[in-house]
């Protein structure tokens, strides 16, 4: 299992099958879930309790390292790291509830797990954002990603094929 790690608002902590309800509960908000690749609409509490199962072994392989962002005791969203294959750069992901947004917290969480990856020796990075979400694209920019392309990709949470920003950021010591 991952380390939990602290911003100064933020508790960065492992997802556990308790969970499962709070998740699912905040990604079925539209504005969440049409901004993400891989979540759909009406996602169950089974679909999500059965991502979060695969979490240990994931992390154990260094493959994906996945946090709860949590603020006042409360989860407000999610922030992790994604690899397809060992010695590949990671794919940075996150979503934030609407309740919290506009507050910093998204970049707070990203740049702090960026820091606990490369303090681990990962110096290249991937990421992106629908065309249509520009508040993504400025939470990646203050994080260091720069625009690497432009594609159509599928979304999940929209049902069809989306324009999407390919962005990518190297270390600070690479």
């Amino acid at each position: 299992m991952s380390e939990d790690l602290q911003t100064e608002r933020l508790l960065l902590r492992h997802i556990g099958p308790a969970d499962a309800g709070t998740i699912t509960d905040l990604v079925q908000d539209p504005r969440v879930y049409r901004m993400l690749a891989r979540i759909a609409p009406n996602q169950p509490r089974a679909q999500t309790l059965a991502w979060i199962s695969g979490q240990d072994a994931a992390g154990k392989a260094d493959m994906e390292h996945v946090r709860a962002m949590v603020l006042e005791g409360n989860i407000v969203g999610v922030v992790g790291a994604h690899r397809e294959l060992e010695g590949m750069p990671f794919n940075i992901g996150y979503w934030l509830s609407p309740v919290a947004w506009g507050k910093g917290l998204t970049t707070e969480a990203a740049k702090k797990l960026l820091a606990w990856l490369e303090s681990r020796g990962e110096t290249a990075f991937l990421s992106g954002h629908f065309v249509d979400n520009p508040a993504s694209g400025r939470v990646l920019n203050k994080l260091g990603f720069m625009r690497a392309g432009r594609r159509r990709l599928f979304s999940l949470g929209r049902g069809e094929t989306v324009e999407h920003f390919d962005m990518a950021r190297l270390a600070r010591n690479a």
